[in-house]
């Protein structure tokens, strides 16, 4: 079945990712499979690095980084089937990205209930159904 499942998380809401990663867990115990979180951090404009402490970004990577492994080490699989990792960009490009070189059979991936404005601008999740070359899995609450 799946032997690679990738679990993008949001460290803003992470409740909103728990569905998502138990469907990944569910996966990985029925086929012996491992499950990645990854979180996508966010570019800060150019613009605005002078407004910010020298360390800022090191900090910030540290920060996720450590929740990151805080909700993998609740994960319920043995630790050497779960990993996590902390990306910079765009969520669906550097997920898809992560995926590929991963060799990511499926993506399980949280989403909202769609608003209207998320049929006018599209989402990650939507970008991530639309742009992968695996298998994705859309969790809602």
């Amino acid at each position: 079945m799946y032997r690679s499942i990738m679990v993008p998380v949001d460290l803003a809401e992470p409740e909103m990712s728990k569905p998502a990663i138990e469907a990944a867990v569910s996966f990985a115990k029925s086929s012996g499979g491992v499950v990645r979180l990854v979180y996508v951090r966010s570019l800060i404009p150019v613009t605005y690095m002078e407004f910010v402490p020298a360390d800022f970004d090191t900090e910030q990577q540290q920060d996720a980084e450590t929740r990151l492994a805080q909700i993998a080490a609740e994960v319920e699989l043995p630790a050497e089937q779960v990993s996590a990792k902390v990306l910079m960009g765009s969520v669906q490009g550097e997920v898809l990205a992560e995926a590929e070189a991963a060799g990511t059979d499926l993506i399980v991936v949280a989403s909202h209930e769609p608003g209207m404005l998320s049929y006018v601008l599209g989402s990650n999740a939507s970008a991530i159904v639309r742009r992968a070359k695996c298998s994705v899995l859309v969790v809602r609450r």
